[in-house]
């Protein structure tokens, strides 16, 4: 298989998305499922909090600071070292993580009361019955934590010798086990809700065995051995330790979002989910996708010494987020409750929730070109193993996070605390940016003013064509299924129609996305 410069960022970045597109669309599929079944109340409250403790601690460690650690250093011995050295520390990076996500994963089942009341102290305060529930369910869902950090190391790896359409689709695996749990497991157990978390437990196991194939066949199959004094661990883990933060400040806020909307009405965590959901589609399929790319390719320019295109690798990237992350937020912001509905409005899922979820939606779509930008700019610094500076801004935006949290909660409740979210991510972007600019590793290439002239142009008409045709929230919680798919696919195509016929118009052409 050709390098990513031969095959093109573009072209890899798009195998990326269409996998992801594929998970995030079958996620979907599962949270309309889980709302069907479990709608937002008292149930649903405790499993998302639930799943959210050990999704928050992967996000953090395995897909957060050990990618962006590990995949930096397995470049540098890919470029520089032969198999036998690369498949050495793959090995001790494989038992030393074990060892260390078995100790965390038994401490997390043995203190399953104490996390509940950390993260849920709403929970744990004024609901017995929910608190009892997630504490319950925690125990079944914490080993995922395990099972899907050794899954993004086998990622990790994947991604590294440009294999990314493997680690892209596994995600599917969970949605499924997800959604079968769900269906069929439910009627099992006396609280029909404890399906799920012994699905996520199913999910994590499925998850991890499907990509050992794929390792096999590059050769690179871990047998683990415990490595901490090793040169590359040592390095790969002073890489980690500020990359905790720097990388994961999105997902610490987000948490800090549970933690707080705990305290308001019931309802309020599934809300902040299922608004949190949506954003995350474009996120996860476009900037998610563009950053898994760029980073081996960035490393190997660091490694390389090549200045010139570390830059112009990241100036694409950053044109690719405004051209995909603009029309994404703008179509969130004015489809919020025609979204919601066709999605989530059956069984369980009432009218206030599709009202109130499009509150915090909202506040989230504002956001969702700054989330992308973080997730392209923050490989600028990692991919020169440098941890330190995005740690320090992770540090700011998130206690400016919570300041905005406690003002905004008191007036908005849960959509406050989305908005905080959202202005600490531009702060978190902003500062990103500007330590690119300052230390000279970017610079803005040709173009820029033609490019935001076509792709504002383009906006502003898709707005236009949506607002003329979305007609009232009122109206989509009347219709029924066929009525709502209907709409939504006019609306989703002529937007995306439109949207493209303008740029055409106004002279881009695919050559013009390609790096």
């Amino acid at each position: 298989m050709g390098t990513p410069k031969a095959r093109g960022l573009l072209r890899s970045s798009a195998l990326v998305g269409l996998m992801t597109m594929f998970s995030r669309v079958m996620g979907l599929i599962r949270d309309v499922v889980v709302a069907n079944y479990f709608g937002a109340g008292s149930s649903a409250d405790a499993f998302f909090v639930a799943f959210k403790i050990p999704n928050f601690l992967r996000r953090l460690f395995a897909e957060g600071a050990f990618s962006q650690a590990f995949v930096p250093v397995l470049s540098e011995y890919r470029s520089l070292k032969d198999l036998a050295a690369v498949k050495q520390l793959v090995n001790r990076v494989a038992g030393s993580l074990g060892l260390v996500l078995i100790i965390v994963t038994l401490l997390g089942v043995v203190g399953a009361p104490v996390l509940a009341a950390i993260f849920a102290p709403g929970f744990y305060l004024h609901d017995p019955l929910r608190y009892g529930l997630a504490v319950e369910m925690l125990r079944y869902t914490f080993p995922y934590l395990l099972l899907i950090s050794l899954t993004a190391l086998s990622g990790s790896i994947l991604n590294s010798y440009e294999r990314f359409a493997v680690p892209a689709f596994t995600p599917v695996l969970l949605n499924l086990s997800l959604i079968g749990a769900a269906i069929w497991m439910q009627p099992l157990f006396e609280q029909p809700v404890m399906a799920l978390a012994l699905g996520v437990l199913i999910a994590g196991s499925l998850q991890l065995l499907f990509q050992l194939p794929f390792l096999w066949r590059i050769q690179l199959l871990p047998a683990p051995v415990l490595g901490f004094k090793d040169e590359g661990v040592k390095r790969i883990l002073k890489l980690m330790l500020p990359a905790l933060f720097g990388v994961s400040v999105s997902q610490i806020n987000l948490l800090l979002d549970t933690l707080l909307a705990s305290f308001l009405q019931t309802g309020s965590v599934s809300w902040l989910y299922y608004s949190d959901r949506l954003a995350e589609l474009p996120l996860g399929v476009f900037g998610i996708a563009i950053a898994t790319v760029i980073l081996p390719s960035l490393s190997r320019r660091h490694a390389e010494k090549s200045t010139e295109h570390f830059s112009r690798t990241l100036d694409w990237a950053m044109r690719m987020v405004l051209l995909i992350g603009l029309p994404a937020a703008m179509a969130l912001l004015v489809l919020a409750e025609p979204l919601i509905a066709t999605l989530f409005h059956y069984g369980e899922m009432t009218d206030r929730d599709v009202m109130m979820a499009a509150m915090s939606l909202r506040a989230y779509a504002c956001g969702l070109l700054a989330f992308m930008l973080i997730k392209v700019l923050a490989p600028g610094y990692f991919s020169r193993q440098d941890t330190k500076t995005p740690v320090k801004i992770g540090i700011v935006a998130m206690v400016v996070n919570m300041v905005l949290n406690l003002i905004l909660i008191w007036p908005l409740a849960h959509a406050g605390l989305a908005l905080a979210t959202t202005l600490s991510a531009f702060l978190n972007a902003g500062l990103l940016l500007r330590g690119l600019l300052k230390e000279g590793v970017f610079s803005w290439q040709p173009g820029w003013l033609k490019w935001l002239v076509q792709v504002g142009l383009a906006n502003a008409l898709m707005i236009a064509f949506l607002l003329l045709l979305a007609g009232a929230p009122a109206q989509w919680l009347s219709f029924d299924l066929s009525q709502r798919v209907m709409n939504m696919t006019i609306l989703v195509g002529g937007g995306v129609t439109v949207y493209l016929l303008v740029l055409l118009v106004t002279g881009m052409r695919l050559r013009d996305l390609r790096h």
